[in-house]
């Protein structure tokens, strides 16, 4: 079974385009590319990952696509295209002809409108997905949970995962309202949960493993072992942690879990989901 980092990113970095790159976070104002990634998994024992678009355009394509012709370790990528097109099902088909190509996701988190994702357009995209046989990352934070449950729930067919476990206040340890909502969209068999982007939330100076715990207690219970899976958000997570202290949390807490259920984890269940 292939062990799979199922979130990452690669970029040349561009001050204007990355302008959500801000001071504080100057550990990512250079470029990461994927050779820099190889090294990284193969010192962490991993075949492969997922990279996940950073950038809305079709151009962030292209440049997966070109890394992926050139390196084995990409072994699936989640693009972007503007679902709300009309015409979207036209570069649905075109993407089809990419193997490696395997899902879209859209950056809600940042729209202005809350619940986009609930737009007649939106979901006429979201609808044209399963006919092409593409996924769909969920970015979103944990005011947006109560849309994206509207969402799953009109397409049950559909794959869905949530990026990030929704990105609950993990530094302030404010948890009530998101615990509620993450139980209530993982009622839908359809939808998976990425344990990732974790230490992006907490404390980036001060964080402790124990500060995770209750969240990915959380996630677990809801989910299952059959519908997480890891991402590292590499090299995101750099701003809080190394690849190798936002691995530790993660293994140190599946260890107690068979080794069924790890290899679950650590990529039988992305390798599922993405079909790699």
């Amino acid at each position: 079974m292939l062990k799979i980092d199922a979130h990452n990113h690669f970029w040349k970095f561009d001050p204007v385009r990355d302008s959500w790159i801000t001071e504080e976070m100057d550990i990512l104002r250079r470029d990461f590319m994927p050779a820099d990634f190889l090294q990284v998994l193969q010192q962490h024992g991993f075949d492969g990952c997922i990279v996940v678009q950073s950038d809305q355009s079709e151009k962030e394509n292209d440049f997966q696509l070109k890394n992926a012709a050139q390196y084995d370790h990409i072994k699936g990528i989640v693009g972007w295209v503007d679902l709300q097109n009309p015409r979207v099902e036209e570069r649905l088909a075109y993407y089809r002809s990419f193997p490696v190509m395997k899902g879209f996701r859209h950056i809600l988190q940042g729209e202005a409108d809350r619940a986009l994702m609930l737009k007649p357009a939106f979901k006429q995209g979201i609808g044209s997905l399963e006919k092409y046989g593409f996924t769909y990352d969920i970015l979103i934070f944990p005011d947006q949970l109560k849309y994206a449950e509207e969402l799953v729930s009109a397409f049950p067919r559909q794959k869905f995962v949530v990026d990030h476990i929704a990105k609950p206040d993990i530094k302030t340890g404010d948890s009530s309202n998101w615990k509620k909502a993450i139980q209530a969209l993982a009622d839908h068999d359809n939808v998976f949960c990425k344990i990732s982007g974790i230490v992006t939330e907490a404390d980036w100076k001060q964080w402790k493993k124990e500060d995770f715990t209750p969240y990915i207690d959380t996630v677990v219970e809801a989910f299952g072992t059959d519908r997480i899976m890891y991402g590292s958000d590499w090299p995101v997570c750099k701003v809080a942690a190394s690849y190798s202290q936002m691995l530790e949390i993660v293994s140190q807490y599946f260890s107690r879990f068979s080794v069924t259920e790890q290899a679950a984890f650590f990529g039988g269940n992305a390798s599922s989901f993405y079909h790699l």
